[in-house]
């Protein structure tokens, strides 16, 4: 039997980051990926070789915003490793149907220059808005950057700036109450506080939804930031798709040693004496692990179907009905559309230029649209009457992913997973079938046609996954590609629930990490950087704490000193 100090389930980026930390610190790994290739959401594939030869496709993740909130890229040095971002700006282009359009950059004030085309109020009042958002977000990052129950961690990353920016929102009661207020009530509710135009709200909304919910439902208001992180830190893609974050951290954990074997499909977690000592892949080979399995997929996959019942029950009784009832999905997930094309769609209507494709294309007529195109789901209906999406035309920042003059579109479409009336048919008993995804695809694409109507006779291939067929793929529980639903009552310390929030779990040298975990779903690698530094802290308790209270003490020594 083959051992390492650790082995990691799933070889997705968190897995990857996790791995990284871990191998610098000087332990082995193992990564173990079910799929031919690793990386799970964040790859980047030629994935219709024989009609599109040379077309790059992101097969799921796009755009990257939260990685560039912690410090995953410059303390693993990706960039010596072969990653290169480039900024997108503009950062989001959403047409409205009565002619007007909003026109995001990364620049506030280039935004509110646009939004006052149509609304001096909301342009003033959006830059309100945005400066509250941001200052949110600096008073939020330390947490999202630290264990959700490790105090010297998340003091340690507050500087004078963020140590302002958490007062300025909670520091007088009445503020205080005011952010709970703002955390507890919908995106909608607050946009229409803020707003009056329909062309800015409209996307906003969008965004917001992005959290996997739609914008009426209350306790995810948290989703409004989503447009603010585009102003700073900005929105920006690898060279070459997302699959090149993935490349770069494989070049840097085959420099370390790192071992990562794909077409490995693990199928029990091995316990001994209630403690996690290795792994078993589907033919029978097993993997020993000295100090630790760390789970990149979900804690329900992990405990219901790689764990025995009688080895969950004997540390925690409640644990597994506490799973398989507590945690929530919401029936939401996403039917994906990859074109290939021969030439990028034009917005005819709107004054068309290049440079809106550079960002975000929303389709997002209104707010009841956005909210139509995600409560469906939740009741299993497919919302593609009137089809609101997400397109991004990767190809106009990065030509590398195409032939010459050729382009590429992604396309995200919210769906159920589960099709109401349709339970035991299609693929996995969803309803899902190909000609269904098929048709879905189809009044997507007449409903793009609409505002590009070059799209159309600009296809030279496409691929289309069902819900289902993105589940298999991902193996993420019912589709759910956040693992667990980003509501507030499953985010920070209750994620994916209070006993197991701090990526350790009641059976020992057990650990969970992955978008199931704070602080939840995107590419940001902070679950797997969190979850190596417990493990670090559980492997040398003592000299890991004088560590961390050493950084804490002096990250905010030279932050006092840099800002004065």
């Amino acid at each position: 039997m083959e051992a390492y100090d650790v082995v990691i389930i799933g070889a997705g980026h968190n897995g990857l980051v996790c791995a990284a930390y871990l191998l610098k610190a000087g332990y082995s790994v193992l990564l173990l990926e079910k799929r031919s290739i690793p990386g799970g959401a964040a790859t980047t594939e030629e994935s219709l070789p024989q009609e599109a030869p040379g077309f790059k496709f992101n097969l799921c993740a796009i755009d990257h915003e939260f990685i560039h909130l912690g410090p995953v890229v410059e303390e693993l040095e990706l960039e010596k490793y072969g990653l290169e971002y480039l900024e997108c700006d503009p950062v989001v282009f959403c047409p409205h149907p009565d002619g007007k359009y909003f026109l995001g950059h990364k620049s506030l004030e280039k935004t509110c220059a646009e939004i006052a085309r149509y609304s001096e109020r909301d342009a003033k009042k959006y830059a309100e808005y945005t400066d509250y958002w941001q200052r949110a977000l600096g008073a939020m990052i330390p947490m999202f950057n630290a264990p959700p129950k490790s105090v010297i961690d998340i003091l340690g990353n507050y500087d004078i700036k963020k140590i302002r920016d958490l007062f300025s929102v909670i520091g007088a009661p009445s503020k205080t109450l005011d952010f709970i207020r703002t955390m507890l009530t919908s995106a909608e509710d607050l946009l229409n506080e803020w707003f009056d135009s329909e062309f800015l709200k409209a996307p906003l909304s969008r965004l917001a939804a992005e959290l996997g919910a739609p914008p009426s439902q209350k306790t995810i208001a948290v989703g409004a930031i989503m447009m603010a992180m585009r102003h700073d830190p900005g929105m920006a893609r690898p060279r070459g798709g997302t699959g090149a974050l993935v490349q770069a951290l494989l070049n840097l954990i085959k420099s370390k040693g790192g071992v990562v074997l794909c077409d490995q499909q693990v199928e029990k977690v091995l316990i001994d004496d209630g403690k996690a000592v290795g792994v078993r892949v589907a033919g029978g080979r097993e993997y020993r692990a000295n100090k630790g399995v760390i789970s990149n997929i979900d804690a329900k996959r992990v405990f219901l179907q790689l764990v025995d019942n009688n080895e969950i029950d004997q540390v925690d009784p409640h644990l597994r009905e506490r799973l398989e009832r507590r945690i929530v999905n919401n029936n939401e997930t996403i039917l994906k559309i990859d074109l290939a094309l021969n030439e990028a769609p034009r917005f005819e209507r709107f004054d068309h230029k290049d440079e809106y494709l550079i960002g975000s294309v929303l389709i997002a007529d209104s707010v009841s649209h956005v909210e139509k195109a995600h409560s469906e789901c939740t009741l299993g209906k497919i919302p593609d009457d009137d089809p609101s999406m997400y397109l991004v035309v990767p190809t106009v920042r990065d030509p590398s992913m195409a032939p010459p003059g050729k382009h590429t579109a992604w396309i995200e479409f919210f769906a159920p997973y589960q099709i109401a009336g349709a339970e035991g048919t299609g693929l996995k008993g969803t309803g899902w079938t190909d000609e269904l995804k098929n048709k879905v695809a189809d009044r997507v694409i007449d409903k793009l046609a609409d505002y590009a109507p070059n799209v159309k006779n600009a296809i030279i291939a496409r691929q289309v996954e069902s819900p289902a067929e993105l589940s298999e793929r991902l193996g993420a529980y019912k589709g759910n590609y956040y693992h667990v639903d980003m509501t507030l009552d499953q985010m920070v310390f209750f994620r994916p629930l209070p006993e197991i929030a701090n990526y350790r779990t009641p059976i020992d040298n057990l650990y969970l990490t992955g978008a199931g975990t704070h602080p939840g779903g995107s590419i940001s690698g902070m679950p797997g950087r969190n979850c190596a530094r417990i493990f670090l802290q559980t492997q040398q308790p003592f000299a890991q704490t004088l560590r961390d209270a050493r950084d804490s003490i002096k990250s905010t020594v030279e932050s006092v000193f840099k800002t004065n």
